[in-house]
């Protein structure tokens, strides 16, 4: 028998045995489906119903990658989530043919001037200039990787001029200045995992001129890594301001607002996708979450719907005016607006009792979330584009617009989506998905699992080696940097020298028919609706 015989023998053994594996596998999950009680389908269709199992629960991949269209996927599609990933990656975003946009549609667009501002015309810093790091893609084939290589790119950071810098809380002992209108919505430590808010921290830091929103867990070690401002978000489970019975320890909060990053402080009421208290599994809780939070690790959380200390708005500025005395820094409050009555009731106090916060940041019902219920993200609390206009007008009708800063959030990912939310009536705007991808999210849907696989919304050590932070940090700067770059061509095209001018008069509302509607069009039908 010579030496090929042998390995056909062997072949042939190894393959029946492979079989017959397979038959008696084959057979025990047959009878176990037949006689299993909780599936029908398993229970009429052995085998092949597990079939159907499988591709329901790769149906979100199948679509994400296969079926459906460019402009179809949620919560964001794929070609917004191309535009993001292209200014984080190659720091710019330009598009062949035309707009895949659908015109024949009701939507937003800005006013554009026959006379648009020049590139010398704009009010922007032009000496503040900033180097990142950025792709070049020198090929594409079809079937292979791209080719690609890094660079180092020095940049202008497009932030404000001087002249034109919004000032928040101008009247507190430590005000907070902004050159930059586009910030980080709150993200916690813990939600996202210290890869994730590291890369974050340090690529703002990079930028410049912009904000890191802490989230309602507190501020983390991971945080202060890059030298970017802070907003200590403070929820109803006064994490990392609390003491061993879960009530306010004014002296952390003293504590923590001797730290310089901490620009102000922001009450969190409601945030879109959430109206409602969160919790965290105790698994998730680790010495070093804990820690941060002034909880006991190990053990689960449970923060409330809404704080403990007060109970109306009175008694909410009297807990903002505390905590403005102790820190001596801007306050603000997070809310999601559900009426007009409950704007009207929040501006006119202000008015009334000159108290109140700094700045607000107003939330639409279209904003993201780790974690929350189909029903609350679904259906409680307005989309930003009808809530923004609504705080806007309130506050003004009061005479209050002046001291209190608006900041929106709601799918704000791009200098369009911010042009109209400025000129809706917000001075600054919050993004948290965006930058979310901009370190390498790919909407995998499993923020709540701690199972994310690309290592951003988890905390599991193995998951996160994924993530970079060498790497990532420049495409979280590239990215809000094109974004600023792409809201001065936006007000340039409107033919302002500074996207700090947008008002209402250079957006307008085109319906289904084609008939347009100014905002005071709107404004009008509104209240003859409401009366």
């Amino acid at each position: 028998m010579n030496l090929a015989d042998i390995f056909t023998i062997i072949g042939f053994l190894f393959s029946a045995i492979i079989l017959l594996v397979l038959v008696v596998i084959g057979l025990w999950v047959f009878f176990r489906d037949r006689r299993q009680k909780q599936h029908p389908i398993l229970r009429n269709y052995p085998l092949v119903g597990r079939g159907r199992y499988f591709v329901e629960n790769i149906g979100p991949e199948l679509r994400q990658y296969l079926f459906n269209s460019d402009t179809e996927g949620k919560p964001l599609s794929r070609i917004d989530y191309q535009h993001i990933v292209k200014k984080s990656k190659y720091k710019k975003d330009v598009i062949s043919y035309g707009s895949q946009r659908d015109f024949e549609g009701a939507g937003y667009y800005i006013r554009n001037s026959m006379f648009p501002k020049l590139t010398e015309e704009m009010k922007v810093d032009h000496q503040t200039k900033v180097t990142t790091d950025r792709y070049v893609l020198t090929k594409e084939p079809l079937f292979a990787q791209k080719k690609e290589h890094m660079e180092k790119h020095e940049t202008q950071a497009y932030l404000l001029d001087d002249q034109d810098a919004i000032v928040i809380g101008k009247n507190c002992k430590q005000p907070f200045v902004v050159k930059g209108q586009i910030g980080m919505s709150a993200m916690s430590y813990g939600s996202l995992g210290e890869n994730a808010i590291t890369a974050l921290s340090e690529g703002l830091g990079i930028a410049k001129g912009t904000w890191m929103n802490t989230g309602e867990g507190g501020i983390s070690d991971y945080h202060l890594k890059g030298d970017v401002d802070l907003i200590m978000q403070i929820g109803p489970g006064l994490f990392g301001v609390r003491d061993k019975e879960g009530n306010i320890n004014w002296d952390a909060l003293e504590e923590k607002s001797r730290i310089p990053q901490i620009k102000a402080f922001e009450l969190k009421l409601a945030q879109g996708a959430k109206t409602r208290g969160g919790h965290i599994d105790a698994d998730k809780v680790t010495e070093d979450i804990a820690r941060m939070r002034m909880v006991e690790p190990y053990q689960s959380i449970d923060s409330p719907n809404r704080f403990r200390e007060f109970t109306d708005l009175l008694s909410m500025f009297d807990f903002i005016d505390r905590i403005r005395d102790v820190t001596g820094k801007p306050v603000g409050m997070k809310i999601v607006i559900g009426s007009k009555h409950e704007a009207d009731e929040l501006a006119k106090h202000i008015k009334t009792t000159g108290s109140g916060p700094d700045f607000i940041t107003i939330d639409g019902g279209e904003g993201g979330t780790g974690a929350s219920y189909q029903e609350l993200a679904d259906s409680v609390g307005l989309p930003i584009k009808s809530a923004l206009p609504i705080l806007d007008e309130d506050l003004r009708k009061y005479k209050v617009r002046d001291r209190v800063k608006i900041i929106a959030s709601g799918k704000l990912f791009s200098p369009d989506r911010i042009a109209i939310a400025l000129a809706m009536g917000a001075d600054l705007v919050n993004i948290a998905r965006g930058f979310m991808i901009s370190v390498g999210c790919i909407q995998a849907l499993k923020c709540d699992s701690n199972a994310c696989p690309v290592g951003v919304a988890t905390t599991d050590p193995d998951l996160q080696k994924a993530l970079v932070v060498d790497e990532k940090k420049y495409r979280t700067a590239n990215y809000v940097i094109s974004m600023r770059e792409g809201l001065f061509r936006m007000a340039a095209a409107a033919g302002l020298d500074s996207p700090v001018h947008f008002n209402q008069e250079h957006v307008v509302y085109k319906d289904e028919k084609g008939k347009v509607w100014t905002m005071d069009d709107l404004y009008q039908t509104t209240v003859k609706t409401a009366n």
